[in-house]
């Protein structure tokens, strides 16, 4: 049976896509766990270790796209775009497993599992996958423009990311239909 493990990372952040990962595992992969629960140093080995092993894709949903169409529908919008760009890569699935309880409208069959990413292994890997791809584009994203710290906090929205926004105003990088960034607006 074909299955695909869907979970997406950054619906919370103030700035950056949200990003979600399909994956197909082929065979067991030791020490997956939701992604939330490991060391960056522990992502990044099962994040090799996943893809040397099993058929990965990513999708993602700019800031753009969050800000005109809201968390829940991008969220819903890049899932689709991972599942699809894994169907394409390795066949239509039998089944799609997703972290949550709501799914895109798909072609597959699909099941929402809350709590999905401790109980699944292919949802725990598509965590994996997901977070470490994130948080690599937030880390890009500091470099090109370090006044946010986005390295640290990957764009979410701590004391020190909301004082760089006092400070400096909203980025291109963030999420504008977001309360805490909205403030800053018009400066």
């Amino acid at each position: 049976m074909r299955v695909f493990g869907v979970d997406e990372v950054g619906r919370g952040p103030l700035a950056g896509p949200v990003v979600a990962a399909a994956v197909r595992l082929s065979s067991h992969v030791p020490g997956l766990a939701d992604s939330k629960t490991l060391s960056p140093a522990a992502r990044l080995r099962l994040d090799a270790r996943i893809r040397s092993s099993a058929e990965v894709a990513l999708g993602s949903a700019s800031v753009e796209e969050i800000d005109r169409l809201n968390i829940l529908a991008a969220t819903m919008l890049a899932m689709a775009r991972a599942i699809d760009a894994l169907a394409r890569a390795c066949g239509p699935p039998d089944l799609v497993l997703i972290d949550g309880n709501r799914a895109p409208s798909l072609a597959f069959p699909v099941e929402a599992i809350v709590g999905g990413d401790t109980r699944e292994p292919a949802i725990s890997a598509a965590s994996i996958i997901a977070k470490v791809a994130r948080d690599s584009l937030m880390v890009e994203l500091c470099a090109k423009d370090p006044r946010y710290g986005f390295s640290a906090h990957k764009g979410y929205g701590t004391p020190a990311h909301l004082a760089a926004l006092a400070r400096h105003g909203p980025s291109p990088a963030h999420r504008r239909s977001f309360a805490p960034v909205a403030r800053f607006l018009g400066r």
